[in-house]
């Protein structure tokens, strides 16, 4: 007896029985090695496995099953459906390697842009060890730099460039900026409203001396001497005027008169509005003109991508709906710094709405939370249908917008009339993306997310892996949903949006979200009639102070 237990025959039958897995690993294990195999016995062994334990919850987090689906999208023509299949049954959901793996597949077939969206997908879900998720997009971002880099200094034909251009380039790796930029400047240089110096900024208040005392100091903005070229080209001066303009000058600056006259402005600064790692943002009057208020945005090194990025939501974007997304008047560009001159905003930012909520211990209105998230799904609908992406969504980057005339209930779910001109305005350009010049990326589906649980909840969102009805498991937010909220349309669009794969059609997701909002609301006009009450006592508040 004691001989039995000992075979080897009876140990294989006890580890089969304790481990179903076993026998298809060995099969496996020996249809790689047999080099007489065909490669459609090997695709029946592991598509026979998969569909044996598909649905075992024992497996769904073994990496060994793991390995087996990859082998199986390996070996597959149609390996998209096989991937998505995969991540419908959570198989090691939660584990970085499911992400790092799989971008590598995408990565060796010359899928970039899906190999990027995974490793995204990856880091939003917080997959473990999150660290070694991080690095292994950050090399793969490298190597994408330099191809991208390697292709810039050889002569490559049309098509080659073409591609390596619109695949899964990282678009905020500084050396891909910079060289994207040099390439770009021919077209940004004919822009209304950019001008351009090799010069430091040489105003008579240093600009690093507005960070601790910018009350009541004055920048001004005009054209040395070195630019003489330019004033005659672009504003056709004579070799008479511009003898005027050298004697009108002093140390090299033009006189306040002929500043003016050709467009030159003083900016006197009333204030910080904002300030971030690289740039501040500072409230000013023109020429000190009350009735003429401007945002200076003032950014250490110089940086024109977002004047780049305003002027593609010109061309892009028409009619009263140009006025969600900011504008910017012009640029000036200095050898040390830039200073972009925008629209300011006197009513404030969502985050100001959301921090007046919790001063007072309360949660933002349930009402208005769906009217701000509904405008949010409509702004990113009509960036996508353009090709551009905002790449940086939050609450201080959206300022209220107030409506001049009166709110009515029949026009507001076509968005006419004073509709049309409240709700939100969408800002800080610096980390667009334009899906012309580069592939399609996802990362404004988290951020809505994000700016949508702080409405909710007063508080950042952390995401964690819940069971689903199905027996699967799906990601949404930790905190729980209040019971007196329409549960099913937040859950629904939670989950819609932090469970996206690649390949999804992220217009008919936006779309389909923004009507089941509107839908909601069309269901019950008191909700809008509490909706004007609501926008009302928020215009009072906050206006007021």
């Amino acid at each position: 007896m004691a001989t039995l237990y000992n075979s080897p025959t009876f140990r294989i039958a006890i580890d089969t029985h304790r481990d179903p897995l076993l026998p298809f690993l060995w099969s496996i294990e020996k249809a790689l090695e047999d080099s007489n195999n065909s490669g459609s016995n090997l695709s029946e062994l592991l598509g026979g496995c998969i569909r044996k334990f598909k649905d075992s919850d024992r497996y769904r987090n073994d990496v060994r099953f793991l390995k087996i689906w990859l082998l199986y999208m390996g070996v597959s023509v149609n390996f998209d459906s096989i991937f998505k299949e995969m991540l419908d049954s959570k198989v090691c959901a939660n584990n970085a390697s499911l992400y790092v793996w799989s971008a590598c597949f995408f990565e060796s077939k010359g899928r970039l842009r899906d190999a990027l969206t995974v490793y995204y997908l990856g880091i939003c879900r917080n997959a473990e060890p999150i660290e070694w998720l991080k690095k292994a997009q950050t090399l793969f971002l490298n190597r994408i730099s330099e191809i991208w880099n390697a292709a810039s200094s050889h002569k490559v034909d049309c098509k080659e460039s073409a591609r390596l251009e619109n695949n899964g380039i990282n678009p905020w790796d500084t050396s891909m900026m910079d060289d994207l930029l040099k390439k770009i400047y021919p077209l940004i240089m004919k822009f209304d409203g950019y001008h351009s110096s090799t010069k430091s900024y040489t105003g008579k208040v240093a600009l690093s001396a507005l960070k601790n005392a910018s009350r009541k100091k004055v920048i001004e903005i005009g054209y040395t001497l070195e630019s003489q070229s330019y004033l005659s080209s672009e504003y056709g001066l004579t070799a008479f005027q511009l003898y005027y303009f050298r004697l009108s000058s002093k140390d090299n600056h033009v006189s306040e008169q002929f500043l003016q006259e050709l467009g030159g402005k003083k900016y006197h600064i009333k204030g910080c509005a904002g300030q971030g790692g690289f740039a501040q943002v500072y409230k000013a009057y023109v020429n000190s003109d009350p009735d003429d208020v401007v945002a200076l945005k003032i950014q250490k090194p110089a940086f024109s991508w977002e004047f780049y990025m305003y002027r593609q939501l010109d061309q892009r974007i028409s009619g009263r709906e140009r006025s969600r997304y900011g504008f910017a008047h012009r640029i000036h560009l200095y050898s040390d710094c830039s200073i972009l001159v925008c629209d300011y905003a006197a009513h404030g930012t969502l985050q100001d709405v959301i921090n007046s909520y919790v001063v007072i211990g309360k949660s933002m209105e349930e009402v208005l939370c769906i009217y701000y998230t509904t405008e949010m799904l409509h702004m990113v609908e009509t960036l996508h249908d353009v090709g551009l992406i905002h790449g940086d969504f939050k609450p201080d980057n959206l300022l209220i917008r107030y409506a001049r005339g009166d709110l009515t209930e029949d026009e507001f779910l076509d968005r006419s009339g004073s509709w049309c001109d409240q709700g939100l305005c969408l800002i800080d350009w610096g980390r667009g993306i334009d899906l012309h010049l580069f592939p399609d990326h996802t990362v404004d589906a988290y951020g809505i997310c994000a700016v949508v649980h702080m409405m909710l909840h007063n508080s950042y969102m952390e995401i964690v892996k819940k069971e689903s009805s199905d027996g699967g498991y799906e990601y949404l937010p930790r905190l729980p949903f209040k019971r007196y909220w329409n549960v099913e349309l937040w859950k629904t669009f939670f989950t819609k949006m932090l469970n996206k794969y690649p390949g999804d059609d992220d217009r008919r997701l936006l779309q389909d979200l923004r009507k089941s909002f509107q839908g909601y609301m069309g269901s019950n006009p008191q909700l809008i009639k509490k909706l004007k009450e609501l926008l009302a006592k928020q215009r009072a508040s906050l206006c007021s102070a």
